[in-house]
């Protein structure tokens, strides 16, 4: 499912699972950092027309969260728990609440690679094939790859 982005998005053809992968400019502590500080990841989350705010933040093994993001005047909400929050990895719920049966179960893993560079493997699995379909047909990726952009630039300026 690649579409020549700096994000690798592949479906898997045996589950209903997404995997994403994308290397960083960056130590394992600032891209960590930069998924559980709520003022750094209303910053990147989601594509370039969208805006985001934050409306509950609990980042710790057992919190929760919810945000907001906002594109042509609309709103769309996101929520989901924080199962394990921890150096190396974190693994939460995402719902998207215009479909609240659409839970995914996602786990994101922080692999140093040296040199100040960090290896971002993230795994959502969903409950169907149709489900997992319909994600990647929504512009997801558009959304991971523009997001992950802002990441980098913030990451390469300090701001994380």
């Amino acid at each position: 499912m690649n579409r020549n982005t700096q994000t690798s998005v592949e479906a898997d053809p045996s589950l209903p699972v997404i995997r994403m992968t994308r290397d960083f400019a960056a130590t394992p502590e600032r891209l960590l950092r930069a998924h559980t500080d709520p003022a750094l990841f209303v910053r990147w989350v989601g594509p370039d027309a969208t805006s985001s705010r934050i409306e509950h933040w609990d980042a710790r093994t057992g919190g929760s969260w919810r945000y907001v993001s906002v594109h042509d005047g609309v709103e769309y909400g996101f929520h989901g728990c924080f199962h394990e929050v921890r150096p190396d990895r974190i693994v939460q719920t995402f719902t998207f609440e215009g479909d609240p049966d659409g839970v995914a179960l996602e786990t994101l893993w922080f692999e140093d690679l040296g040199d100040g560079r960090t290896r971002l493997r993230a795994q959502s699995l969903v409950d169907s094939f149709e489900s997992r379909d319909a994600w990647l047909r929504s512009g997801m990726e558009t959304g991971v790859d523009e997001g992950y952009a802002k990441l980098d630039r913030m990451l390469a300026d300090g701001a994380v």
